[in-house]
This record gives C-alpha cells, structure tokens and sequence, in this order.
C-alpha cells in the first residue's frame, strides 16, 4: 500500500487512488441507495468512522499502518462520499441504524468489534456501539463534539465563489483547514487541501448542527464497552476546557484511558500520524 506519511511534494489524487486501489469494496442499503465500504487487512475487526464532511480519507494516514494488524472497515458515512443519504429524519440515529445494519451483514455474528470513530464518527461510534452491545470490544473517540459543552467561537469558514481561479479555492480550502482541523498552519500540505476539496464537493449530510448536542454524552450510558479516548491538545473543538470534555466522558465511564497528542489539532490522525497510529494501537491492544 502507498506510503502518504510525506505528501506534500507528490500528486494528491495519485496518492489517493493509489491506498483505495488496494481496499476491497462492499456495499450495504441506505436510504434509497447504497452505503460504501472499503475494508483493508486481515486480523479482528476495526471499524473506523470519519468526521463530518469527510470521507474514509479522513483515515489516509492511519489505514497503511493500523492494517498490518486489524482488518480494517472504513465506510463512507451515509450522506457523505460515496454513500447514499439514510432515511430520514436525517439525524445521528439514523446514520448509526444505516451503520449496525451494513455491519450485521458484512461481519459474523459473533467476531468481537473494536470501533474508532473521529467528530462526527464518533458521535455515530457512540450510537452503534449502544445498538452492537457486547459485540463491541473497545471503543475509541477522537476528538469528538455532542457532549452538551459549548466550545469557543472559531473564525467563520471561507465559501467558494462563482469565478475563483483554482489557486484561490485552494486557498479557500487551506483557510478553512487552519480554522478547524489544523493546529500548525505549517502542517497543512497539498494532499490535506485535495481531501477537504473532494469531501466537502460531496457533503450532503449537514452534521455540525449536531455539534451542540449532548447526543454522544447520553448514547455513552447505553455503552457497554471500555471507553478509551485520544484528542490533539490544540484541538478547537475542546476550547475552553478539554479537562471538562474528559470529565463528561468519565461519567459512564470511569474506566476511561485518554492519550493526549501534544501539539496537535482537530484532525489529529492526519497532521500527528505517526504519534496517532501509535496511540491508536495502544489504547486497541
């Protein structure tokens, strides 16, 4: 599988193509089309769900390194990528239903589950891992917002306009990236503005409103798995007090392992990889 650990000096697409290329390709319902899933890799199951007008590329960096030890699963979300809008109501719920019915058909019944879910995913993590019960072996946030905490305001997001030659929507993409995903500027490469280009083209599915919620915070009494939890500790989404996040996160789960990634943003598995992966597999061992 293409190593995308250094990026930036290489074709974004190429490098792109060249990971999914290798993924093998299922396809579960959803809503009136088709949920799609690549999965990677042999060994016990791990399901991976990506943030919010996202993608499976969300996990570019992580799938090479996590695969020589799990088989991974990483969809597309419904209503994001490749896969169709879920029922409606268009909520969380209804994402996770689309989820643990696709899983209940790709995977045996009984094989143990370990499911890492970032953002939004993990807001859909927490739903499916209460429907899946003890199936679920661990389960790992990342990140995660709907925990009823307001977060500090942020700088609005650039929109692309009509007559934006392509070096001004790069641009715009690059801003939007610094505002959220990113702690260091410096961080962000080619390959990070291709990702947030292609998967906000492909954006149905309008999950920040959800954000604000306490729906991840009461989906987590119905968790029976140990929780473990890795944030950036520039992470946006925990401003003012990722220690209150924790604490939130602790109320059904004192068990709670948390790794801290020093320096390091929202997408925290893109701009630390190799410090993710390795935290990843830890709190998963």
């Amino acid at each position: 599988m293409r190593d995308v650990a250094h990026a930036a000096d290489s074709d974004p697409a190429r490098l792109v193509a060249a990971v999914e290329e290798s993924a093998r390709i299922y396809r579960t319902p959803s809503g009136e089309g088709e949920m799609v899933w690549r999965a990677w890799g042999d060994g016990a199951p791990l399901l991976l769900l990506h943030g919010g007008s996202g993608s499976w590329t969300h996990w570019i960096r992580t799938i090479p390194t996590l695969a020589r030890t799990y088989q991974l699963w990483v969809p597309d979300l419904p209503g994001l990528g490749d896969s169709a809008m879920p029922p409606r109501p268009w909520t969380p719920a209804s994402v996770a239903e689309v989820v643990t019915g696709g899983l209940l058909r790709l995977l045996p019944r009984e094989a143990a589950l370990r499911i890492a879910g970032f953002s939004f995913g993990g807001h859909v993590a927490g739903l499916a891992a209460a429907r899946l019960g003890a199936r679920v072996r661990t389960l790992v946030l990342v990140g995660v917002a709907a925990l009823g905490v307001k977060a500090d305001p942020r700088p609005p997001f650039l929109k692309v306009r009509g007559g934006m030659g392509q070096d001004e929507i790069a641009g715009v993409f690059r801003q939007n990236l610094e505002v959220l995903m990113f702690a260091d500027p410096g961080n962000i490469d080619a390959l990070a503005v291709h990702l947030q280009a292609e998967n906000v083209r492909r954006a149905r599915f309008r999950s920040r409103p959800f954000a604000a919620t306490d729906g991840l915070a009461r989906a987590l009494e119905g968790v029976s798995a140990p929780l473990k939890t890795i944030w950036g500790t520039r992470d946006i989404v925990a401003r003012p007090s990722l220690e209150v996040r924790l604490e939130l996160l602790r109320r059904h789960h004192p068990e709670l392992e948390v790794r801290l990634i020093e320096g390091a943003g929202h997408w925290v598995a893109y701009e630390a990889a190799e410090r993710f992966n390795a935290a990843l597999l830890d709190v998963l061992a």
